[in-house]
This record gives C-alpha cells, sequence and structure tokens, in this order.
C-alpha cells in the first residue's frame, strides 16, 4: 500500500505539471480565448482535486504519518484556494469574460503564486512519500518501536 501512495504522489505532481503545460498552450494560443484553457480548466478542477483526495486516501490506508497525510490533501485545498481567487475577483472588480480590469489583474496575479504553491507542495509530497516508502520498515509488533524513530526523521 505504501508504494501505491507512492505512486499515487507521483500522479498528483504530473497532473500538477500538466496543469502548467495546459496554462502555457492556452496563453500561447491563437486567438486566445476561453476554450483555449479549457485542457487547463477541467485539470485544475476535476483531476487534480481528485487525485490529491485520493492521494490522501491512499495515504491514510497506507497508515503514513499524519503530516504526510496533510501533505497529500494539500494540492486539494490550494485548489480550492485557486477556484476562490477567481470567485474574489468576480465580486470586487468589473472583469468580464470579454475585459479585463487592472483590479482584476492584480488579484489574478496570486493565481500563478498559488499555482507555483502547487507545484511545490506536489514536489515536495513525491520527495517525502519516497523517503516514507525507502526508510519506513513494515509494521510489525516488534518493529513498531524502530517504526516510530524512523516516522518521526522522516517527518522531521
Amino acid at each position: 500500500m505504501r508504494k501505491v501512495y507512492l505512486g499515487m504522489s507521483g500522479l498528483v505532481l504530473l497532473a500538477v505539471l500538466a496543469q502548467f503545460y495546459f496554462a502555457a498552450f492556452g496563453a500561447f494560443s491563437i486567438p486566445r480565448d476561453h476554450a483555449s484553457f479549457e485542457m487547463h480548466s477541467v485539470n485544475g478542477v476535476m483531476l487534480i482535486p481528485l487525485a490529491s483526495l485520493l492521494t490522501t486516501a491512499v495515504a491514510a490506508a497506507a497508515r503514513v504519518p499524519g503530516r504526510l497525510v496533510g501533505l497529500a490533501a494539500a494540492p486539494f485545498g490550494l485548489v480550492v484556494v485557486q477556484i476562490l481567487i477567481f470567485v474574489l475577483v468576480h465580486l470586487v472588480t468589473e472583469m468580464t469574460m470579454e475585459q479585463s480590469t487592472p483590479g482584476a489583474q492584480w488579484i489574478l496575479g496570486f493565481h500563478a503564486l498559488n499555482g507555483l504553491a502547487i507545484v511545490s507542495v506536489a514536489v515536495l509530497g513525491v520527495v517525502r512519500a519516497r523517503r516514507f516508502v525507502r526508510t519506513a520498515p513494515p509494521r510489525t509488533k516488534k518493529t513498531s518501536a524502530r517504526s516510530e524513530q524512523a516516522l518521526s526523521e522522516v517527518t522531521a
């Protein structure tokens, strides 16, 4: 189950990297319209959150430390923040799908910064999952004390 957790962490990272590719695909499309960002939208609203939630469930089932379960859930939470950034823009500016405003552009800059945070937690999730899989001994009654020590080193 621990290797499945590692594999799922890798899947989240792949989905996040694909998200940046899809953003560039939309940004460099001519003509640039809302349809240019469709793959970016679908991946960001559906695939990344679903992969993050499944990874979180697998992490919990694999009995990884709580910090690693939280790290598996972090991309989902940050995607919620991405959506809330757009909600905020529509609440406080007069931006439309055809016309942006300076205020909207300032707020939407946080969309890119939050995207970098998502990449960071996805990379960290894979690094920590890999370290956990490599260093944590199988759980048995004899190794529970050593297990707890190895787990504290992984999550530190």
